[in-house]
């Protein structure tokens, strides 16, 4: 998994091989396959993987927050340390979204879960939908901005808006 986290950011889905991942990861193709049947079946793997490290590291971020516009604001910080960590990455999720047919739902499906999931992160601290889903889509966007421009302006912009809207 730490192979395919490296080579998908690096190289991008289609352009790693199930060969470079097994050479790279030191392992026989043999007990690859026992493991994956496919690359789309490691790629399921690596999106799961992912989206429990994503929310983990989410939800310690903000833990020490009591109040709820902290956590939500805290949310935008936390897009700003992982994009020091991991040097403006952007969204693993849309980064392999944008690389895989529209008939690949398989792939599509668990992307698809993980964008609920965090907007349903946002709409557990805010029970106004509107409200929550702006918020969620200013979160969306802030990665998307700081991934192109490699920059936090945008964030820093969104935390205001979001400072302004919230009571």
């Amino acid at each position: 998994m730490d192979v395919t986290m490296v080579l998908f950011a690096s190289q991008g889905y289609n352009s790693t091989g199930i060969n470079q991942i097994i050479s790279e990861a030191n392992v026989a193709k043999a007990s690859f396959y026992q493991h994956f049947k496919s690359k789309e079946d490691l790629c399921v793997a690596f999106l799961n993987a992912r989206h429990v490290y994503w929310f983990n590291e989410l939800n310690n971020f903000i833990s020490d927050k009591k109040v709820m516009k902290s956590k939500i604001l805290s949310s935008f910080d936390y897009l700003i340390y992982m994009n020091s960590k991991e040097n403006f990455r952007g969204c693993s999720f849309l980064n392999i979204l944008s690389e895989i047919p529209a008939d690949n739902l398989k792939i599509l499906n668990v992307i698809q879960d993980h964008k609920k999931d965090l907007r349903h992160f946002f709409s557990n601290f805010i029970s106004e939908e509107g409200l929550s889903d702006h918020i969620y889509m200013l979160f969306e966007s802030s990665i998307i901005e700081s991934q192109m421009f490699k920059s936090n302006e945008l964030i820093e912009k969104s935390k205001v808006i979001v400072n302004n809207l919230i009571n």
